[in-house]
């Protein structure tokens, strides 16, 4: 479940190896450039931390946030 915190959305991701969290990251940029709305992210072997907020609307939580997270949501 998305987080909100610090004015952006947060979850953390868990996958069986890193193979599978890059593949994830990888499905994830494709979808974040067709939407021309990129996260802040880490990762770290199987773990694969986002944060989601809105940099032209001064770095808060909108509706594009919200929609980029059902994306990435739908990607699992």
């Amino acid at each position: 479940m998305w987080q909100e915190q610090n004015n952006s959305l947060y979850k953390k991701f868990e996958f069986k190896n890193f193979s599978q969290a890059f593949s994830f990251m990888t499905r994830v940029a494709l979808e974040a450039e067709k939407m021309d709305h990129h996260p802040l992210w880490t990762n770290v072997y199987n773990k694969v931390e986002i944060w989601l907020s809105t940099h032209d609307a001064e770095d808060i939580v909108t509706d594009k946030d919200k929609k980029l997270a059902d994306k990435i949501d739908g990607l699992i």
